[in-house]
């Protein structure tokens, strides 16, 4: 019996260990699919390699490369600065301070908010976060929206950029200067006459700093979310703006020189879909020879308010809704300030 019940054991005992391998048996066959598919994917990309090797040489293509990647490095810098501004302006800056500096009435505070965007040398990439952590703090939407439109458009650096782009011609800078001012007091009025809180829907995001809080881990936070959050956006920009420098001939360019009003337009829609950075765009301008000054101006006064990228940036961060009304209504407001300002000073 003793003899009977030793092999009895040792059949519990293996028994005992039979469910160990089971266990692994259903992991590996939940892999299996995962492996195989993992698989076909590297078989896939090696064959689309192989069949487009000689696409991806192609000038063309090489040159969207080179324009994406330009725009995207370009405007990198100054996103970088804008969210870390929102993120250190979110985590370390009181409310009370926006409440004590703007005047209490909506209508005084847009047009001090327009002339404070000369305190931050930035892009357009720049203003979205900075617009979107100041309505948080409990600033007013248009005098947020007057800052955001202002910010790329008068502060040093481009107007800088503008009288090296123009030598000899201190009048293009100043109407510059006052055609973007105008565009932007007029957009944050005319927010506060027909916005509506329906149009507007910010980003979700932690706003101000909690009493038993870092100050700095806030800062990290924002700053991670602002700029995760806007550069994805900045590179869809930039890749539809590499779309239309390479498949637009110069030829298009030089059919609408001969009319003046049309030209304005065209470089209106050029500004736009180029989503020059506007520290660089008076150059762009300035090699524009065959376009009228005004034309040039209306170019340099939409660009940093109204581009492909700005819009992407203010759709991911305010909604699709406020993108597509307010960039329709700060186009029309830009084309006709630069009319108004170009046709007195140049």
């Amino acid at each position: 019996m003793q003899k009977t019940d030793e092999p009895a054991t040792g059949m519990e005992a293996a028994g005992a260990a039979a469910p160990v391998p089971q266990a692994a048996a259903p992991l590996t066959a939940r892999l299996r699919p995962v492996i195989f598919v993992l698989n076909c994917a590297v078989v896939l990309l090696n064959l689309v390699l192989l069949v487009v090797h000689g696409w991806l040489d192609d000038p063309v293509v090489q040159a969207w490369r080179t324009v994406c990647l330009a725009v995207t490095v370009q405007a990198l810098p100054f996103l970088l600065l804008g969210t870390a501004l929102s993120g250190a302006i979110n985590a370390f800056v009181p409310a009370r301070v926006f409440s004590s500096v703007l005047p209490k009435r909506p209508a005084l505070a847009v047009p001090v908010a327009g002339l404070a965007g000369v305190v931050l040398p930035g892009c357009e990439c720049a203003s979205v976060p900075v617009a979107n952590s100041l309505i948080g703090r409990g600033v007013t939407p248009a005098a947020a929206f007057a800052f955001l439109l202002s910010a790329p458009a008068v502060n040093p650096v481009v107007l800088t950029a503008t009288a090296i782009a123009f030598p000899g011609n201190p009048a293009m800078v100043l109407a510059r200067l006052l055609a973007s001012f105008a565009t932007a007091a007029v957009m944050g009025w005319l927010w506060l006459w027909l916005g509506r809180e329906e149009w507007l829907r910010p980003a979700a995001r932690h706003t101000g700093h909690q009493p038993g809080h870092s100050r700095w881990r806030e800062f990290r936070r924002g700053f991670q979310h602002d700029f995760l959050h806007a550069g994805g956006f900045l590179v869809l920009g930039a890749m539809a703006a590499a779309t239309f420098n390479v498949a637009v001939p110069r030829s298009v360019l030089d059919a609408f020189t001969g009319s003046p009003w049309l030209s304005v337009v065209f470089l209106a829609g050029l500004a736009i879909l180029l989503a020059v950075c506007s520290e660089a765009d008076a150059f762009v301008a300035a090699s524009l020879t065959g376009f009228s000054p005004v034309a040039r101006l209306t170019f340099m006064v939409v660009g940093p308010m109204v581009d492909l990228k700005l819009i992407a940036l203010q759709a991911g961060t305010f909604g699709r809704a406020f993108a597509a009304r307010f960039s329709t209504a700060t186009t029309v407001v830009a084309v006709l300030c630069s009319v108004l300002v170009g046709g007195v000073l140049l």
